[in-house]
């Protein structure tokens, strides 16, 4: 099977590249100015505001959004390329909405929902969170100690989630929580919309991360909500938010291609002028060959997403190749971004270029949205399951 894009979807990547390269790029060096001085690297509202007019002009607005809600409705495996060239800077911005919550919302919402919720998240006039994993218990149902008790005509909901990105800005999270212990992960987790500001959801502290990024801790304490917050079935929590986890990993798979070339077009632009002991850096045998390795590892890559992206938009269940990708992408650009830290010596190491915040997300990104080795073990007991 080919994984070439069509001439149109080409056409969006250049376009994308283009953006990447004439609107973020020049944030790059607020961003390091930021992480220098140890502050969240987050854009400010007022670098944001043109960026979004930038791309409503471009036509960059609700790529995979369906068209009932005047999204593109593209295919997974043209966002993919989208993916790829938003991967080669470290200015943290998305496309909006963010798409992984966006097709768990899409798959799940009733109408009343659909108004309220959905409608404006997939028109950008929304933001919305998720909080999944809890402290002790990681993004594991087995272990999840968040309770909602049903009450009359509303659910009460007790309990602590962690590392929640964007919940401060965010207009509604959607909460993971037991509703029967016994079941769990096989009907015994269901998902709430909460609003923000809801009385007894409280963010309890900012968790600084590697490479300037935040992540919050949230306690719910008596958080009350109407039945109507329920999103989807009762109990039935679990599959959509695999859905959700699923679109993520491939996002991740071509964040972690972008990540790999820009890192590898830094190392040949570095050692292809740097000469030591009289030669240059690039007639040296150990250079030349983390050179062909990072190229055919991103060649590898590109492939792997490509051929998950097209059995999605087949309709194919690919969860293991979602927790294939995730392994190899992140474990592949975290190799290559420190060659090419190694390649510019001392200067590789400083804060000054954008490779340590490259390395800062790669290490963060073999952890979130499930670790390795996690992912490892589920592949092998698919494949072992299969031959039982």
């Amino acid at each position: 099977m080919m994984y070439e894009l069509s001439e149109e979807h080409r056409m969006l990547q250049e376009t994308v590249a283009k953006f990447v390269d004439n609107e973020l790029m020049p944030l790059e060096k607020a961003v390091l100015a930021r992480d220098i001085a140890g502050q969240p690297i987050g854009l400010t509202d007022e670098e944001v505001g043109p960026l979004l007019k930038k791309c409503k002009a471009l036509g960059l607005w609700g790529l995979d959004v369906p068209e009932e809600f005047d999204g593109a409705n593209l295919p997974a495996i043209a966002l993919m390329g989208v993916q790829e060239e938003i991967g080669r800077t470290v200015v943290p911005f998305t496309f909006p909405p963010d798409s992984p919550n966006l097709h768990m919302l899409a798959k799940t919402v009733n109408e009343e929902q659909r108004i309220k919720y959905l409608d404006p998240y997939a028109r950008g006039e929304a933001t919305s969170a998720i909080a999944i994993s809890e402290p002790g218990a990681g993004g594991d149902p087995a272990g999840m100690t968040t309770k909602a008790v049903k009450d009359g005509d509303h659910w009460t909901i007790d309990g602590r989630k962690i590392w929640i990105s964007r919940i401060p800005k965010a207009d509604f999270t959607i909460v993971m929580a037991v509703t029967d212990g016994e079941k769990r992960a096989h009907g015994g987790i269901t998902a709430f919309l909460v609003d923000k500001g809801t009385p007894g959801m409280i963010i309890q502290r900012e968790i600084p991360m590697l490479g300037g990024q935040r992540t919050y801790e949230v306690v719910f304490e008596n958080c009350r909500l109407h039945e109507r917050q329920v999103l989807g079935r009762v109990g039935n929590g679990f599959a959509p938010m695999q859905l959700r986890l699923t679109v993520r990993r491939l996002q991740m798979g071509a964040w972690c291609i972008g990540m790999a070339r820009r890192a590898l077009d830094m190392m040949m632009g570095h050692v292809t002028q740097r000469v030591t002991f009289g030669a240059k850096l690039s007639d040296r045998q150990a250079i030349q060959w983390w050179i062909a390795d990072a190229a055919t590892k991103i060649h590898a890559c590109r492939l792997m997403v490509m051929d998950a992206a097209a059995k999605s938009d087949e309709g194919r269940d690919v969860r293991t190749e979602a927790s294939m990708i995730k392994v190899f992408a992140t474990e592949m650009v975290t190799e290559i971004v420190d060659h090419a830290m190694q390649s510019f010596g001392a200067m590789g190491v400083t804060k000054e270029l954008p490779l340590q915040l490259m390395a800062a997300k790669a290490r963060t990104m073999r952890v979130y949205e499930g670790p390795s080795e996690v992912h490892r073990m589920v592949i092998a007991r698919r494949l072992i399951g299969a031959v039982r």
